[in-house]
């Protein structure tokens, strides 16, 4: 279960670097009157999403961080 979500703390917070890059780049391409992602997301929302991941991310780094001060308590 640690494995896993050591993956998934990986996987989201490479998703949420993406997604803030994407977004940057978003606002940047739209103060010259272009868009990378054809106007499906706003550049803000997408930041927003970037922000929701790393707090998933935080939130399982202090689960797992609890855990195994937990086991060496008890050990």
């Amino acid at each position: 279960m640690q494995q896993l979500t050591s993956i998934l703390c990986r996987v989201l917070f490479v998703v949420a670097f993406v997604l803030a890059g994407i977004g940057t780049w978003e606002r940047l391409a739209r103060l010259f009157g272009y868009t990378v992602v054809r106007g499906y997301y706003d550049p803000w929302r997408l930041l927003e999403y970037s922000a929701v991941a790393l707090l998933f991310v935080v939130a399982l780094q202090l689960r797992e961080l609890k855990m195994s001060l937990r086991a060496k308590g008890s050990s």
